[in-house]
């Protein structure tokens, strides 16, 4: 006899609009007769194994949207990235409680999650239908157009750079921000999209999809100083040399690491202090700022895009729909159509699990420096609505009395 019970989770980082993912598989999944319990995992994958979880089927439809609207992790998330084993302790607990219909929101590891869990079901013969539910900030999952997070994180950078602008303008010199992405560079692209006026910043934008020496940056620097007389510059997190050494690596003197064994990118100031140290070492700059965006990025309230909010939503109601209605297991993929549109479909969790999307060439500029035209394009729609403006006093100089 049918259970009727579906459980869901949320992994990986937080971002503005994965509640919004979250509530869309809740109220979607309630509409459907056959659906008699929603689940939810308390932090994610951990939640699964400790069988920890909370009755969403008795929260009100009022408090559900007040949710929705509101940024991080409702459930709570985890970086536990989980091997065959503990899937295989996961597939218990979902079994134990004859979960028929397992939702995981989150990024490149949450889709392998689902990937192997859904293995593990077929080789029981256990009848579970698995679905991954796209989220992240780096917007680097693979067949993807974009990814629910990512736009709102992006309009977050570009007003953070426009005012960072602003002020670099106001007491010139040179400014260095660091924003996340370790391997993609779409979030630091993004600071581009902060421009108003020919000479605004960021004049500089350095990706992980191209390699950096730190002579080459420092010459950069010093041509649009002597040039304009400052400068902004925008640096991914996850710059590294042409043997894929991470430069923060180079020039720190101790480095961290994550439990995986990665250095660790996130959550210190250490490569914007180096550079800003590089830059007054090397170049004599007297007034050098450095900056790391860090978690600012993720979660900032009141700084959310209206279009990331609806397609965020929607892919949790799709996943809801391709699960009863399919009946197969699968990855749900953004698609654009015409001036700005877009279409979901369903991709096989092999297609998804485990990859990871880079920064296409076009979106980059030849310089290596700054992005194309058709990453302003590609970006520009998903930004939402009401972005604000600035403004300059236009030039109307009084002719000097003393000639000084």
């Amino acid at each position: 006899m049918a259970s009727g019970k579906i459980l869901v989770a949320q992994g990986g980082g937080p971002t503005a609009v994965i509640n919004q993912s979250l509530v869309g598989v809740v109220l979607e999944a309630r509409r459907h007769l056959g659906i008699r319990r929603v689940y939810g995992a308390h932090h994610g994958v951990r939640g699964i194994v400790n069988e920890d979880f909370v009755d969403l089927t008795q929260e009100t439809s009022g408090n559900l949207e007040g949710v929705a609207a509101t940024p991080a992790a409702a459930l709570g998330s985890t970086r536990d990235k989980p091997d065959l084993a503990y899937c295989q302790e996961m597939f218990k607990v979902l079994r134990a409680h004859e979960i028929e219909h397992f939702f995981n929101i989150g990024g490149n590891d949450s889709s392998d999650t689902v990937r192997i869990v859904a293995e593990e079901a077929a080789r029981a013969g256990y009848a579970l239908r698995c679905m991954h539910i796209p989220k992240t900030i780096d917007n680097d999952l693979v067949l993807n157009d974009h990814t629910p997070g990512f736009p709102s994180a992006a309009r977050f950078v570009a007003q953070a750079f426009a005012g960072a602008n602003l002020d670099n303008a106001a007491l010139p010199g040179v400014y260095v921000a660091v924003v996340m992405g370790r391997h993609a560079g779409f979030l630091t692209a993004a600071s581009a999209l902060g421009r108003k006026y020919p000479d605004d910043g960021p004049h500089l934008i350095y990706l992980p999809e191209r390699s950096f020496e730190v002579d080459k940056f420092l010459a950069d620097v010093k041509i649009v100083y002597e040039r304009l007389g400052r400068c902004v510059v925008a640096v991914s997190e996850g710059i590294h040399d042409a043997g894929g050494q991470p430069i923060l690596a180079q020039l720190a003197k101790v480095l961290e690491r994550d439990a995986h064994g990665n250095v660790q990118l996130s959550g210190s100031g250490a490569l914007a202090d180096l550079l800003c140290e590089q830059i007054k070492d090397k170049l004599g700059i007297k007034r050098v700022r450095g900056d790391t965006f860090g978690y600012l990025q993720r979660s900032f309230l009141g700084c959310v895009s209206d279009v990331d909010q609806r397609e965020a939503r929607e892919v949790g109601e799709k996943a809801v729909q391709f699960a009863l209605w399919g009946q197969v297991n699968g990855s749900v993929a953004i698609k654009r159509s015409g001036q700005y549109a877009v279409n979901y479909e369903l991709l096989p969790l092999q297609a998804v699990a485990g990859k990871t999307r880079t920064m296409e060439d076009e979106l980059i500029a030849a310089s290596g420096t700054d992005v194309t035209e058709a990453f302003h394009r590609y970006l520009r729609p998903l930004l939402g609505s009401g972005l604000p403006d600035a403004f300059r006093l236009r030039p109307n100089p009084v002719p000097k009395v003393l000639g000084r």
